[in-house]
């Protein structure tokens, strides 16, 4: 492992916040505040891969690389494979980190937390958790459960991935955070893989990687990046910037 090139995967469709990566988060662009956590990361070069010339233009505005993809790509990691093979066709990256568009908020130190897992080199994809810690949420679909088995202190192997509240019994549950560090063989490969039953069925795309024997390690980290999707999201992350 040498280098890294961070990838974030942007559309401009969407059904509950249209022209979700431009919307304003004080004074910017939401990608261009997604951007900006992912440079202060500080693992590599950054570029967003984008559908519509309007993201493109915003992120190069506001000193950003990005580059135009397919609008027909069903998935991030379709977008950033085409994208990284346009960035980097010699391949002389070989970590691809995907990093989602709608995750503003995000703590630098959780993006390098996802890279974190390679360090072995029998992990294929590396990515990060936390500890579910409001009741509420033990139950709820849309927080993603990582079932995972200890390697370290703060590392786990991951097991399953699940909408259902799982394992059961007493203990921890953690919620899966969607940022994902490849291995650029891994990538390649995840993306000439058909959808697998398990991914179909749970709407988890971390499914396939799994059923197809790759292997997902898990960083713990404390922190828990609120995704936006909805108006509400959006107030909520315009109010958080607004007290930084």
């Amino acid at each position: 492992m040498t280098s890294a090139l961070v990838v974030i995967p942007s559309r401009l469709a969407a059904t509950r916040l249209p022209d979700k990566p431009l919307a304003d988060i004080c004074g910017k662009p939401m990608i261009v505040r997604v951007l900006e956590q992912a440079r202060n990361a500080d693992i590599g070069p950054v570029v967003v891969a984008c559908d519509h010339p309007d993201i493109a233009e915003a992120v190069r505005d506001n000193g950003g690389d990005a580059v135009m993809t397919r609008v027909d790509h069903e998935s991030g990691s379709d977008r950033i494979h085409e994208a990284a093979g346009k960035v980097d066709p010699d391949g002389k990256h070989d970590v691809i980190l995907n990093l989602q568009g709608d995750v503003p908020l995000i703590a630098p130190e959780a993006i390098r937390a996802a890279f974190t897992p390679l360090s072995d080199p029998s992990v294929d994809i590396g990515t990060i958790m936390t500890e579910i810690r409001e009741e509420q949420f033990r139950d709820d679909p849309s927080f993603v459960k990582t079932v995972v088995t200890p390697i370290g202190s703060s590392v786990f192997r991951a097991l399953y991935f699940t909408r259902a509240t799982a394992p059961s019994g007493v203990g921890p549950l953690y919620q899966h955070i969607g940022v994902y560090a490849y291995r650029r063989a891994a990538l390649d490969r995840f993306v000439r893989l058909s959808p697998s039953p398990l991914e179909i069925r749970e709407k988890l795309e971390q499914l396939r990687a799994l059923e197809n024997g790759m292997r997902i390690d898990v960083s713990l980290i404390e922190s828990a990046p609120m995704d936006v999707n909805t108006p509400e999201d959006l107030e909520r992350a315009r109010k958080a910037f607004s007290a930084l």
